[in-house]
């Protein structure tokens, strides 16, 4: 791992850990802000046939384990990528939830959630980019490729063979 992997995984990591201890503390308080969001988004999953619990507390609570474990997960580089797209996943409604900034109509409150909304965006940002970072390794679809034309190339190479050498039974028997 480089030295910048090395300092800046841990530092985007750090919100997410400090943030899920915090939101399990609270999850009663919390709960009332995300049910808003939950109430819309959580019976069109249960319709798709996913087991996700319709209590709001209880989902702020999972929410916030999934916030720390991936934290720690993403601070030390075990499966930093898996950790960055699950970290993202996660803020996205949480930002929604917290920081609308569109419904709020005085000026310094929706300066405020409009300044926490950006910097939620761009802590998505980075987490995208964790999520795509190979490391200066070839990713999963690179390899994918790579391994298709290889077994292309060695086809052709065994066809090519496979000729030459039935030419050559032929031109033995006769």
């Amino acid at each position: 791992m480089t030295l910048t992997r090395l300092i800046a995984r841990p530092l985007l990591a750090s919100v997410f850990v400090v943030g899920g201890v915090n939101a399990f503390r609270n999850a009663d308080d919390l709960a009332a802000k995300a049910s808003k969001v939950t109430d819309k988004i959580v019976p069109k999953v249960q319709q798709a046939g996913a087991p996700v619990p319709s209590d709001a507390a209880t989902l702020v609570k999972a929410t916030a384990a999934v916030s720390v474990l991936g934290g720690f997960t993403l601070a030390t580089g075990r499966a930093p990528r898996l950790s960055a797209t699950v970290l993202a996943a996660t803020l996205v409604p949480a930002t929604v939830a917290d920081h609308p900034f569109w419904a709020e109509s005085d000026r310094a409150a929706r300066a405020d959630h409009q300044a926490h909304f950006l910097k939620n965006l761009s802590i998505i940002g980075g987490l995208v980019l964790a999520a795509v970072d190979t490391e200066g390794k070839p990713g999963l679809a690179w390899r994918a490729r790579r391994a298709a034309k290889d077994a292309q190339r060695q086809s052709r190479t065994l066809a090519k063979n496979a000729k030459r050498e039935a030419k050559l039974a032929r031109s033995k028997v006769s």
